[in-house]
C-alpha cells in the first residue's frame, strides 16, 4: 500500500469532493470488481457524512453496488487522465478485460473488500442507503460515507494542497466528450468586516 495514504477524519471528509472533481467509482460482488467515472457526485451531510452520486442504469458498477451495498469513491488526477477517460467510456459488459485493458490497479484496504483504485488522490469507503424510487426514477444513489482516506502529498490537515504540490496531482473536471479542465489556481477572499 502507497505510504502517502493516510485516513481523513470522517467530519471533513466531504472536503474531499466539496470542490465538484471527477470521481472514479469502484465496486465489487460476486468475485467481479469494476470501475467507472462519473462527473455528478456531491457531498450531502456531515453527521454522518453522506454523499449523493448519479449512475445511470446501463452501468456495471451500478448492478454491483446495488447487490454488495457498497462502493468507494475515488478522485483521479491529471497523472490519470487517460485512465479516468477509459474506464469511462468502456463498459464491462462489452469488455470484460476492461480494468486491465485501461490500466487500472486495484488494492484493498486492511479488513476490506471493497476495490480502491491505485494512483488517486483521495478515496471514500460508501455503504448505500437505499432509496428504491431515487435510484429508479433519478438514477440518484445516496450513500453513507464510513471510510476517508487521502494522498498526504496533495491533501493534509484536512485542505487540499494543489498550490504545493506538482500539476500532475491536480484533480480532473469533466466538461463532456473526453474534454476535462484541471483545478486551478487557490484564491482566498479577504475576510468579511
Amino acid at each position: 500500500m502507497n505510504e502517502f495514504i493516510a485516513p481523513v477524519e470522517l467530519r471533513k471528509s466531504f472536503r474531499l469532493i466539496n470542490h465538484g472533481p471527477t470521481v472514479l467509482v469502484s465496486a465489487s460482488h460476486g468475485g467481479v470488481d469494476n470501475v467507472m467515472a462519473a462527473a455528478w457526485c456531491c457531498a450531502l451531510d456531515f453527521a454522518p457524512p453522506k454523499l449523493t452520486i448519479v449512475l445511470d442504469k446501463s452501468t456495471a458498477t451500478r448492478a454491483l453496488l446495488e447487490k454488495s451495498g457498497e462502493f468507494v469513491i475515488q478522485v483521479p488526477n491529471v497523472a490519470q487522465l487517460q485512465m479516468t477517460e477509459a474506464v469511462g467510456s468502456m463498459s464491462h459488459a462489452e469488455a470484460p478485460d476492461k480494468l486491465k485493458a485501461c490500466g487500472v490497479e486495484l488494492f484493498r484496504q486492511p479488513d476490506s473488500a471493497l476495490p480502491f483504485v491505485a494512483g488517486c488522490s483521495a478515496w471514500l469507503a460508501c455503504r448505500l442507503i437505499p432509496e428504491a424510487h431515487n435510484q429508479q426514477a433519478y438514477d440518484l444513489f445516496i450513500a453513507e460515507i464510513i471510510g476517508a482516506w487521502a494522498d498526504t502529498r496533495i491533501f493534509c490537515d484536512g485542505h487540499w494542497q494543489f498550490e504545493h504540490a506538482g500539476p500532475e496531482w491536480r484533480s480532473l473536471h469533466h466538461v463532456a466528450g473526453g474534454h476535462f479542465y484541471a483545478i486551478g489556481e487557490a484564491l482566498t477572499a479577504a475576510p468579511l468586516k
